[in-house]
């Protein structure tokens, strides 16, 4: 028990100075919020474009909340713009599918399936309205029985996900799987 007691006498402070703060974002600032990075011994290659497809299949659980896995689409605008590179110099898609299918659905559809208005929404907008790429896969609308009418309307419908994401990879975007 002295141990417990002195461990967490000295650890405590430890714990607080090491948390930092979020920063909102210059692009998305509703959305995505970054840490700060000082003196980083990975730099940050600023002269480069950066293209990115997002491969989102699943949700997390809890659907009062935004999908953090389509959250990190502006997280990734953000502190890339925030670190230098330059906002066109940016390509970002998202391919949904999957559970996360739920998370692009319009308010009506996901209020009768939850209960509530989609909390994705706002956020889906705000990519949409920086140009990114919303992918949902077809065969996972045809699984589900999601029609065009029933997702955002900036969401585009592929054959499927697999389909978008090797057309992506082929205009050579960076697959990050979660």
């Amino acid at each position: 028990m002295k141990h417990t007691f002195f461990f967490l006498l000295f650890s405590f402070p430890i714990i607080l100075f090491c948390q930092k703060d979020t920063k909102k974002g210059s692009i998305i600032s509703e959305y995505g919020s970054t840490y700060s990075i000082e003196n980083t011994d990975f730099k940050t290659d600023t002269t480069n474009d950066l293209k990115v497809v997002f491969d989102v299949g699943r949700s997390l659980g809890d659907n009062t909340k935004i999908n953090p896995l389509i959250n990190t689409a502006a997280r990734y605008l953000n502190m890339h713009v925030d670190a230098g590179v330059p906002f066109e110099n940016m390509k970002v898609a998202l391919v949904i599918h999957g559970n996360a299918a739920n998370d692009i659905l319009q308010d009506k559809n996901y209020q009768e399936k939850f209960g509530i208005i989609n909390p994705n929404t706002d956020l889906l907008t705000a990519l949409s309205a920086k140009g990114v790429q919303i992918i949902l896969c077809g065969q996972t609308a045809a699984h589900r029985n999601i029609e065009k009418q029933d997702i955002h309307p900036r969401v585009q419908i592929a054959l499927s996900a697999m389909t978008a994401l090797v057309q992506l990879q082929n205009k050579n975007y960076k697959l990050i799987n979660f």
